[in-house]
């Protein structure tokens, strides 16, 4: 196991951008920025050992500044959208800025997490980024101590483990929002892909995608993955849900205890053989698949379009700040948060 540090380019504001890239023994590699905490790539042998990266991207720090689609950006304070982009906490209402729709926050704003510098340090098959978010930094209460650790196992298993501690009563909902295409970044449409998502219901939205706090039954609908099936069987179907996300845009209730580490989900790209396991203690799965992509260069030239990548984003229930009948994402003052989530690689 080794990481290896490189000059990936530098901010518009003139800071030097680090590349750290983590190597298992199988010749696995994930590539982490020090900037925004973004996985910059993540390199899996298909069936016949051939390496290719299989998340979207880009080669540049100028277009990671922008990076309208998120591509591998680690999300906070709060992932999703929150409705009204407002909440309150402790009787004080605080305003987020809105950037959804007209009307709601989607990703908490600017600066976003993916968007600012981290202090980087590493082990033999790790890499750790540290920052303070300050007090009211995107509207949020509290001085925030953020600490995100990457790990590359010699189990092909792909670790995030995050960390949080906040000098006040706040609301802390991470995620990360990698591009997944199994068969490689520059694979094309992903709907072909296999997918299996260990939920029985998800969470109805309005027209703005805002959590009704109603949950539908998957029995019946597009959204039932509890046996394997292809992305595109239903990606399209006549579906009221459907039709407001575009495609999949949805957050799955995961069949287990809210904060219970367990399988999430899996998908499997026939192709290369690729699979990837999805486990988290977090009580929801995000599966975006890419319906918003427009004409984006990334990676070694590569123009990725509509539904080229999918999102397994695991996370908090969107807008739980203000359902208080979803598994709550506040943090106490002092008190720390700790998550993990973690993506296995297998081939057959």
């Amino acid at each position: 196991m080794s990481v290896e540090k490189k000059q990936f380019g530098t901010t518009s504001d003139g800071i030097g951008v680090t590349a750290l890239t983590i190597t298992n023994k199988n010749g696995l590699t994930a590539t982490i920025l020090d900037f925004g905490g973004i996985v910059q790539s993540l390199c899996v042998p298909d069936k016949n050992g051939k390496l290719d990266d299989i998340v979207l991207g880009y080669d540049t720090v100028a277009d990671y500044e922008d990076n309208g689609p998120n591509f591998g950006a680690f999300v906070g304070r709060v992932a999703n959208r929150t409705a009204g982009a407002r909440f309150d906490l402790n009787g004080t209402e605080y305003k987020l800025e809105v950037n959804d729709n007209g009307v709601n926050n989607l990703h908490s704003g600017r600066p976003g997490f993916s968007r600012v510098m981290y202090k980087a340090e590493n082990t033999d098959n790790s890499v750790i980024l540290e920052r303070v978010s300050p007090g009211g930094e995107q509207g949020f209460p509290g001085a925030l101590e953020v600490k995100l650790t990457y790990t590359l196992t010699d189990d092909n298993e792909f670790k995030i483990e995050y960390f949080a501690r906040s000098d006040a009563d706040t609301i802390y909902a991470p995620t990360n929002h990698s591009y997944f295409n199994l068969a490689g970044h520059d694979g094309g449409d992903i709907t072909g892909h296999i997918v299996q998502i260990n939920s029985d219901s998800v969470t109805k939205t309005d027209e703005n995608q805002i959590p009704t706090g109603e949950f539908v039954n998957v029995e019946g609908t597009p959204f039932d993955f509890r046996e394997e099936k292809m992305i595109k069987l239903d990606i399209d179907a006549d579906d009221e849900q459907i039709k407001i996300g575009g495609g999949y845009d949805h957050n799955f209730a995961l069949m287990k205890e809210p904060r219970a580490y367990g399988f999430a989900g899996k998908v499997t790209e026939k192709n290369s053989g690729r699979t990837m396991e999805i486990y988290t203690d977090l009580p929801g799965l995000q599966m975006y698949t890419g319906n918003s992509i427009g004409e984006e260069k990334g990676k070694n030239g590569v123009v990725y379009k509509r539904r080229h990548g999918v999102c397994f984003e695991t996370q908090f229930f969107p807008d739980a700040v203000n359902h208080p009948e979803f598994a709550s994402s506040y943090l106490a003052k002092g008190e720390a948060f700790n998550s993990v989530t973690v993506y296995k690689f297998t081939t057959a």
